[in-house]
Parts: structure tokens; sequence; C-alpha cells
């Protein structure tokens, strides 16, 4: 009750105060007419009160966000199930969702009564043009009289959670030679490939299972043999992010940093689901590993990946050559120049494929590029181009997918052309 007192609103306080001054000047001129509407105007907001006190804590709350994942721009319905839990009808209702800024103004509902075990469901859309893992929720419930002179609130505790990805641009096939790496553990490649006879066996090792016992070979050889353990090959390849704050120009969702992220997004979905078990890495050293075909726990890293403050790429480097397995390498980078494009260039040896995504950055929100930030774009491009590196360039306002078929080089541009033709 004392809860409920406290929260009478504007009108319900005016009609108590006017009350306690009716039935002063009531008590004072000895007017009886006068004390029976002090005592009515005074009793409406106590009363409207303990309707109201009664009602608080009798409700339950339930939100659906479908779908909980969605590319930046994209749209998801929230769904808010409200029930009413007792036998008693509530009064006015008004609930408040809590959602970031980046997701929209709070939506707000008036619902005018729930019967007694009654449910009402409301929707409502979010959308973001940002990337983010945002938090919606908790929700506010305001209970309140009929004639508005007590607003009683109640927050749930439950939240949910949106994630809103990076835009992903279904990329055309092109073919990436050198990208298989032994010691995996997903795709199985048989030493043998005719039969039973072809197969090379081994000696008998103490925990081997006694059903790979090749029994042909151990009669012919006096001793048990059992055939030799499949070679173990996995697609693997590593995917370099450059972050650096220095390295991007511009702001918002048009930004080479953002379009740098949704190209990555869409070359680490469209290589996981050719099969390519992936690693993440960033100029800061940072690893995120996704498995083949797991191309959503890749976007859920890529959602919350923000601007680094380095200036080198030396940490993303070491942490690429400590896996020097990878078959293949592509590297999503902003403003580099020669040394560093030849540090990186470095990283690429024997059958090993190297893709650079160079953005040109120089002419991103710029009317007249800067000649030394062109020149210097120019010797990093030379420099990877030199060590075997297949180069795309990315200028701004291009979707990726317009020059991703130059990842296959001179001779795989050629058949990739001739097969579309």
């Amino acid at each position: 009750m004392t809860s409920a007192l406290k929260a009478l609103t504007p009108r319900g306080r005016s009609f108590l105060a006017s009350g306690l001054a009716a039935l002063l000047c009531a008590v004072i001129l000895g007017e009886h007419d006068l004390l029976r509407i002090a005592v009515l105007i005074t009793s409406l907001p106590l009363i409207a009160a303990l309707v109201v006190a009664r009602t608080r804590y009798r409700l339950s709350c339930a939100r659906r966000v479908h779908p909980a994942r969605c590319e930046a721009g994209g749209e998801a319905v929230v769904t808010l199930r409200l029930e009413n839990v007792t036998r008693l009808p509530t009064g006015l209702l008004m609930i408040e969702d809590t959602v970031p800024f980046a997701l929209g103004a709070r939506p707000r509902f008036v619902l005018d009564r729930v019967e007694a075990r009654g449910v009402r469901e409301v929707e409502y859309r979010v959308r973001s043009d940002l990337r983010g893992r945002f938090t919606v929720g908790p929700l506010t419930v305001r209970i309140a009289d009929p004639f508005g002179l007590v607003e009683l609130g109640r927050a749930f505790t439950a939240t949910d959670t949106f994630v809103v990805v990076p835009q992903v641009v279904p990329l055309p096939p092109v073919r990436l030679s050198g990208e298989w790496a032994g010691g995996g553990d997903s795709s199985n490649r048989s030493m043998a490939s005719a039969g039973d006879d072809d197969v090379a066996p081994r000696e008998y090792r103490y925990g081997d299972d006694l059903r790979r016992v090749h029994w042909r070979s151990t009669a012919r050889r006096g001793e048990l043999m059992v055939r030799r353990e499949e070679q173990q090959w996995q697609s693997r390849g590593t995917l370099l992010l450059d972050t650096r704050r220095y390295a991007h120009r511009g702001e918002g969702p048009r930004s080479s940093f953002e379009t740098a992220v949704s190209a990555a997004a869409s070359i680490g979905t469209h290589l996981s689901h050719s099969g390519l078990g992936l690693r993440l890495v960033t100029d800061q050293g940072a690893e995120h590993v996704a498995d083949q075909g797991m191309s959503w726990s890749l976007l859920d890293t890529l959602a919350v990946i923000r601007h680094s403050g380095g200036r080198a790429l030396d940490l993303g480097l070491a942490a690429t050559r400590q896996r020097g397995g990878d078959g293949l390498i592509v590297a999503v980078l902003g403003a580099v120049d020669a040394d560093e494009a030849r540090a990186l260039a470095r990283l690429r040896h024997g059958s090993m494929t190297g893709v650079a995504v160079l953005l040109d950055v120089a002419a991103w929100d710029q009317s007249d590029p800067d000649r030394d930030e062109l020149e210097r774009a120019a010797g990093a491009r030379a420099a990877l181009a030199a060590a075997g590196w297949r180069i795309v360039r990315l200028p701004p306002g291009v979707p990726i997918s317009s020059v991703w078929p130059e990842a296959a080089g001179e001779r795989g541009r050629m058949s990739y052309t001739g097969g579309a033709a």
C-alpha cells in the first residue's frame, strides 16, 4: 500500500491534496456537505491505490525474438506474451520494452484489461544498420486505475539477445588451389583405393582395434598385422582481417572498415560452405576457429569485432605463421605499405595459395585521393603480386561478389570466364 501511494500520478496527488484541503475547510466551517465531498475526493486515490496494489506481481511475461540473428539492415519480430496468472482481472496496463537505441525507439503498448487467466500478445519490429550483440529487455509494466490516479510500475528480469551480423554477399564459385592440408579430422582420404588386397598393413600395436586385423597378411607374415589407418585430410585456411583504425577511412555503415568486415563475412561464409575449416585472425593476433560448415560461429565473432588501436600487422602475421600447415590464406586489408606487404607475402610458401583483398582506402570518401597514399597502395600490390599472391582490388561502392573472380588468378580468371560463357 505504501508503494502504491508513492506511485500516485499528478492527478492522484491533486485529488488527495484537494480532498484534504476540503476536509480541513469542512471541519473549520462546520459544513457537513463539504465534509462528504472531501471524504469522497480523498478516498478515490486511496481506493485506487489499494486496487492497484492488489494486482501487482500477478503477471508473467515471455519474449520471443525471431529471427534471433539477422544481417545488418534486416528486421526481426519481437513477440511479447503477457499472462494474467490470477483469478482477478487487471486494470489498465501500459507496457514498455527496453531496447538499445541502435534498434529504434522503445515500443509502448496499452492493454485495456486482461481477464482472469487471460493472455495478450503484442508484436513489434527491431532493425539495425549496425553490427552488434544487443540485449532486448527487460519489460516494464505500468498498472494504472481507470481514473489515472495511480500508476504502479513493475520490471521483469528476463532479457533476450539479438545478434546483428555483417551483410553477407553470395560469391561466385572460384577454384582456389592448394587449400588441402593434411593432419585434420574431417574428410577421410584412404591410402588404399582398390580393395582389401591393396591395403598396406603394419605390425599390430597394443591397443589396436582387433577388427582391423588383416588376416591374409597375418597368415603370410606369421605375425599379427593390422590395416594401416586412413590418412586424415582436412581443407583448412586462414582469414586475416585488418581492423586497425589507422588503416581505414570513413565512418558508419559505409566506411571502409565495415566494408572489410562484410567482405570477410562473405568470404568466410563462402569458404565454410565449401567445406573449409577456417581460422579468423586479426591484426591483434586474436584467433577464432570456425569448423567446416559452421559459418554462424564466424559471423557471431564478426558481429562484435571493433577497430583496434594498433598500427602494425606484426601480431596478426605471427598468429598466422604459427599454423604454417594451412593451405590457403585470405587477407582482407586496409591501407598497407610495401614493407607490410612484403612481410605478409613471406607467409606464403610452397603450394600455399595467398589471396589479398585490398580495399582502395585512398579513394574512400575522397573526391581527390592523396597521391602518396595511392603510390603506397600500388607498391603494396606490386610486392604481393611479385610473391605469387592473387590480388583482389575492392573499390568503394563495389560489392565483393563483383571482384571475387579475381581471386582465381590469371589462369583461373580465364577458365572462369570461359566457363561462364
